[in-house]
């Protein structure tokens, strides 16, 4: 597989993005142990396997990416 190159810039939304799904799946697995509603615990388990996926997805990515700099050489 070819490794991806990213600026800077790109590495580091990427990063945010996999932290923001990070966090929104700690959310929605820690909602549902105090929830009683089970309509809404279906709904937070349908989020909390598509966060899964999307981070499985986000760190394949991730993993596969070269960073460069855009530093000017002498």
């Amino acid at each position: 597989m070819e490794a991806n190159n990213l600026a800077n810039h790109e590495s580091f939304d990427t990063h945010e993005l996999i932290n923001f799904k990070t966090i929104c799946l700690v959310r929605s697995k820690l909602m549902q142990g105090i929830c009683f509603d089970n309509d809404l615990k279906a709904l937070m388990d349908k989020d909390v396997r598509q966060s899964i996926n999307a981070l499985n997805e986000l760190k394949s990515f991730y993993a596969g990416t070269n960073t460069f700099s855009n530093e000017v050489k002498h």
